[in-house]
């Protein structure tokens, strides 16, 4: 298997060359807000936001792991409690709905619902209608987390909605391809490892470290 050596120095690096790719001059036409879906992937949206001018924000999401497997996604929940299901694992594993809804549940109030107080003082971020979305992530590699996302941004009635990355699996484009208006990325991989393969630097960031990216200036 080949595999492609994409590296950047670390995460100001790939968005200083996301924003290359970008058409910032025709975006700073319009308002946009910028959402990130990661907290790795916020470290890059701020710097994506300054560049437009635009409001920066995070989608707080979690994955749901099948019973017995902590590294197998069926799902993943966002903030406003929608749930996006990996449905063909779902059928081979012969996994019961129930579990998925009620270990959703679960996620919301003891993961996500405390996350939401401590970076926005317990307020969603269900205020998008009639927007222009831009959501950044520093990967996208199997795409549940960015459909999902995708998918709950959309229901709030978004006047627009593209997706920035720096590097994406080629078998993700398909399906983020046919519900955005734009995907910008610098390159995609057949052979998608994992993201800190491709970043020379990719520490990890806490919510400590998210509320103090949010607060510097």
């Amino acid at each position: 298997m080949n595999l492609d050596k994409i590296y950047f120095k670390n995460r100001e690096d790939a968005a200083r060359k996301l924003a290359d790719v970008l058409p910032i001059d025709n975006m700073r036409l319009e308002e946009w807000t910028v959402i990130a879906v990661s907290n790795g992937g916020y470290a890059i949206a701020k710097i994506i936001a300054r560049e437009l001018n635009a409001k920066l924000d995070i989608m707080f999401n979690e994955k749901i792991y099948a019973p017995n497997n902590e590294e197998c996604e069926i799902a993943v929940v966002t903030e406003l409690e929608e749930v996006l299901i990996h449905e063909e694992l779902v059928k081979s594993f012969d996994i019961d709905l129930n579990y998925i809804y009620s270990k959703s549940k679960i996620i919301y109030e003891d993961i996500l619902k405390p996350k939401i107080a401590s970076f926005r003082a317990g307020l969603k971020l269900d205020n998008l209608e009639g927007k222009n979305i831009l959501i950044v992530d520093e990967d996208i590699n199997i795409g549940l987390v960015m459909m999902a996302c995708i998918k709950t941004i959309i229901n709030q009635k978004v006047k627009s909605i593209s997706v920035a990355t720096p590097i994406l699996s080629t078998a993700s484009i398909p399906a983020i391809d046919s519900i955005t208006d734009d995907l910008y990325y610098i390159k995609s991989l057949d052979h998608f490892v994992e993201a800190n393969h491709y970043y020379e630097e990719l520490e990890d960031i806490s919510m400590e470290d998210l509320e103090r990216i949010k607060k510097e200036g």
